[in-house]
């Protein structure tokens, strides 16, 4: 049917445009995804990972919409600017714009994928088939964070507000980081770990977010910093979710890795690219964007964050070698005699290639 077709498109709509989509956008697009998940023939798996969806990010965006409508009360106007200028002036009782705030930034924080609302994405990477999982987690991520940067936006005209705001989202990117570094250790199975990885990523939105609250346009994050991010995001997620369907899981010691290891390791080399990156491993793409954010909390003096942001590398560095090791396995002197289909091979080239040229335009831009 035409659903599963809304998920490249919805992918390519965030990435051509993160700095300028309404931000209900980011509602329609939770029900577009889920929408096309129920429909995906007789298997169960992915009906039961479109009511997650539904449960988790329908109530989120709910209860944005109704801290929306509680800013809309309390100052009389719908028009954001105006309604932190009326804020500023005092005009409006504290307890109701400190509780309609954090419920309009929940919705975000849970698109984005953060704790403890990350079980979501690790459900559709074990749930849902290799081609769409990273298109929809992707899209819904990057929506994710447009949601929070148009409700971000002149927030830097209410101190209170801003204040407010930085707080909310630094812890939700220490929960992010911290739920990652705790259970990325332990989960046996690569699909959720690739999920536990975008979960980070989320994390990484929301501590660049929580910098630049108050301070930068939404406009100056969205072109050096988010837009990138979202790049690099879809086509790490594309290729790390591929490798680890053809990546053993559980491999005991002496055991040989898998088929594509095995029989094409130049391919395999151009997977772990991507998951490389997905992790920040240096030399790659994605460890600019660590080192960005990094850099973006050592620089404003928050350093409880930079520790979480530190734990949560290390998590991801050690799981990508863990994945690593179970992909090559033990050596032995056989090769397989089936192949990895010509198709799957040039699906992770062109993850790979994607990257490199990715990495390639930021290292000339900067």
């Amino acid at each position: 049917g035409a659903g599963p077709l809304a998920l490249p498109v919805l992918c390519a709509l965030a990435l051509a445009f993160l700095g300028a989509m309404p931000a209900w956008a980011a509602p329609l697009a939770a029900a577009l995804v889920a929408v096309a998940l129920a429909g995906r023939g007789h298997d169960p798996l992915p009906g039961e990972c479109a009511l997650k969806l539904t449960w988790v990010l329908g109530g989120a965006f709910v209860l944005g919409a109704t801290g929306l409508a509680l800013l809309a009360l309390a100052t009389g106007t719908t028009v954001q600017a105006e309604q932190w200028g009326v804020l500023r002036l005092g005009l409006s009782q504290r307890m109701v714009w400190t509780v309609a705030l954090p419920l309009v930034l929940l919705a975000g924080v849970v698109a984005l994928g953060g704790a403890p609302f990350h079980f979501w994405v690790a459900d559709l990477f074990q749930g849902v088939s290799a081609a769409l999982a990273p298109l929809a987690v992707s899209a819904l991520q990057a929506l994710g964070a447009v949601w929070l940067l148009r409700q971000l936006a002149g927030l830097e005209a209410f101190p209170d507000g801003a204040a407010l705001a930085g707080a909310l989202l630094r812890t939700a990117a220490a929960a992010a980081f911290l739920a990652g570094a705790g259970t990325l250790p332990w989960q046996r199975r690569p699909e959720r770990r690739i999920g536990t990885l975008a979960s980070l990523q989320g994390g990484l939105a929301l501590a660049a977010l929580a910098v630049s609250a108050g301070r930068a346009p939404d406009g100056a994050l969205a072109s050096t910093w988010l837009l990138p991010w979202a790049a690099h995001l879809a086509l790490a997620l594309s290729g790390a979710t591929l490798l680890a369907r053809l990546t053993p899981a559980d491999l005991a010691p002496g055991e040989p890795g898998g088929h594509l290891f095995r029989r094409h390791p130049l391919t395999a080399l151009a997977g772990l690219y991507s998951l490389f990156s997905l992790a920040g491993v240096p030399g790659t793409p994605g460890a600019w964007l660590w080192l960005e954010v990094a850099r973006g909390l050592a620089a404003h003096g928050h350093s409880g964050l930079l520790a979480a942001v530190a734990l949560g590398w290390l998590a991801a560095f050690t799981a990508a070698l863990r994945q690593l090791r179970a992909g090559f396995g033990a050596p032995v002197a056989w090769r397989p005699e089936a192949g990895v289909p010509a198709y799957l091979r040039a699906a992770l080239w062109v993850s790979g290639a994607g990257l490199a040229l990715l990495g390639a335009a930021g290292a000339l831009a900067r």
